[in-house]
């Protein structure tokens, strides 16, 4: 057992039906990010590619193309739901692609790996330095880890925006504990070389990344993304219609500041992280 079960439950449930039914509104506004990250890591011809926490599949795909005819690319992830539209995705366009479903905390790799690849999948770990002990048994000598994640929430105001619209329509709750697993898990970058260093890897590099995130052409797209994505999303799962209208009202206000000709754009904050075993 991993203590990532709560994890393993929302993905193989609302979280991952949610994901899989956005997948493609989630990959155009994740598009900035995700050509940064694949930049960073820089996937090589030849080599062989694990990406941890593949979800659908979009990242796991594109460093297939990238790694050419002989290398080899295989997807990781806990969310069945998720894998089905990657395996879907698959054999529709005949790509060769590995699919296992698995929790990369405790799953029995084999040290064949050039390249640890994750987008935004390993910050929900119940023991992050177990959890990262594990995926470098993936690596092969001289291999290496690349990730994206979330620095922290008050920065990344495609989630903050909406939240702090929501709260009036919300209960009274007591402020989440920072390091939970969770989107902005690793905002605290010292704390997170820290855990890559008792995971027992080397030459860490943790490199800020500011952007964008597009949440939609228009503002009705961008308002119904964000109760689809972030912590917006969980916590106004159980609102009534009623409630959620007003609540659509005053997240289209918050969010109307970042209109641009690419449509809604807010800030979005990562750390673009690399090391090795």
């Amino acid at each position: 057992m991993s203590g990532n079960e709560a994890q393993i439950d929302y993905w193989n449930g609302q979280g991952g039906d949610r994901f899989a039914r956005n997948q493609s509104a989630i990959d155009s506004g994740l598009a900035k990010l995700t050509d940064a990250v694949m930049a960073f890591a820089a996937p090589q011809p030849d080599e062989r590619v694990l990406d941890v926490g593949c979800g659908a599949g979009t990242t796991t795909f594109r460093l297939r193309e990238r790694v050419g005819p002989n290398g080899a690319t295989a997807g990781v992830d806990v969310s069945a739901r998720l894998l089905q539209v990657a395996r879907a995705r698959a054999d529709a366009a005949h790509a060769d692609v590995a699919f296992v479903e698995g929790d990369a905390a405790v799953h029995e790799f084999q040290p064949v790996f050039d390249l640890v690849f994750s987008r935004f999948g390993v910050m929900f770990f119940a023991d992050c330095v177990a959890a990262f002990k594990n995926i470098r048994t993936a690596l092969s000598p001289g291999g290496r880890l690349v990730f994206v994640c979330w620095r922290g929430l008050s920065e990344n105001l495609w989630a903050h925006a909406p939240l702090i619209a929501a709260k009036p329509f919300l209960p009274p709750m007591e402020a989440p504990d920072p390091h939970a697993p969770g989107p902005f898990a690793f905002a605290d970058g010292a704390r997170l070389r820290t855990i890559l260093a008792n995971a027992g890897f080397k030459g860490i590099e943790i490199e800020k990344l500011d952007t964008t995130m597009g949440l939609g052409e228009t503002l009705a797209e961008a308002t119904e993304q964000a109760l689809n994505l972030g912590p917006t999303a969980r916590l106004t799962a159980e609102l009534d219609e009623t409630t959620l209208q007003s609540l659509r009202s005053a997240i289209a206000a918050a969010l109307k500041p970042y209109q641009t000709p690419e449509g809604i754009r807010p800030p979005a904050a990562c750390w673009l992280v690399r090391a090795r075993p």
